[in-house]
């Protein structure tokens, strides 16, 4: 496994090693041990989720306060972008955001610790999404940041309105949420 630190401080992107011949291929998606090795902190998993999505739609971009999630996160169909926002106030990071393709075929995962918020946009026709989380749903403390928020000004590639949950439209901008 290769975890490559991005430009948000505990964020990473995880790269299996993958074994393949003209039969298939094999991987070990997670091992409990290499990933925390990988990431340099002890991290206990609760929540499994699977979501499957239509080209276009943009989940996110959510967050809990109180009971915040971390989440190792991988496609096993299609292909999405995938955004993680820095919303921890005491962060050097605050309010920057990072963006990876993770793709059934490239195989990447992406590990956003608590205090960050999450979305992504399915780019191919459809896409099924896995995500392992530290903490359980909670939609009582679940929040949403606008997509389109001026302020984190995320470049989401974009030919198109995205299709979103009801939820989702109604999304509040990152400075109605954190005044610093």
């Amino acid at each position: 496994m290769k975890a490559t630190p991005l430009a948000i401080p505990d964020v990473f992107l995880i790269e299996p090693q993958v074994f393949g011949d003209n039969r298939g291929f094999f991987f070990e998606s997670f091992n409990h041990a290499k990933f925390e090795q990988a990431i340099g902190r002890q991290v206990k998993f609760v929540q499994d989720n699977h979501s499957k999505s239509a080209k276009g739609v943009l989940r996110g971009l959510h967050y809990q306060d109180p009971q915040p999630q971390g989440k190792l996160v991988r496609v096993t169909q299609g292909e999405v972008f995938d955004v993680a926002v820095d919303i921890r106030q005491d962060s050097p990071t605050f309010g920057k955001c990072v963006g990876e393709l993770l793709s059934a075929v490239n195989k990447k995962q992406l590990w956003i610790p608590e205090g960050l918020a999450h979305g992504f946009l399915v780019l191919s026709d459809t896409a099924e999404f896995l995500y392992k989380t530290t903490d359980y749903y909670a939609p009582e403390f679940d929040h949403c940041i606008r997509w389109d928020d001026p302020t984190l000004a995320i470049e989401w590639p974009l030919n198109e309105t995205p299709k979103l949950s009801s939820k989702d439209q109604q999304g509040l901008l990152f400075s109605e949420m954190f005044n610093r």
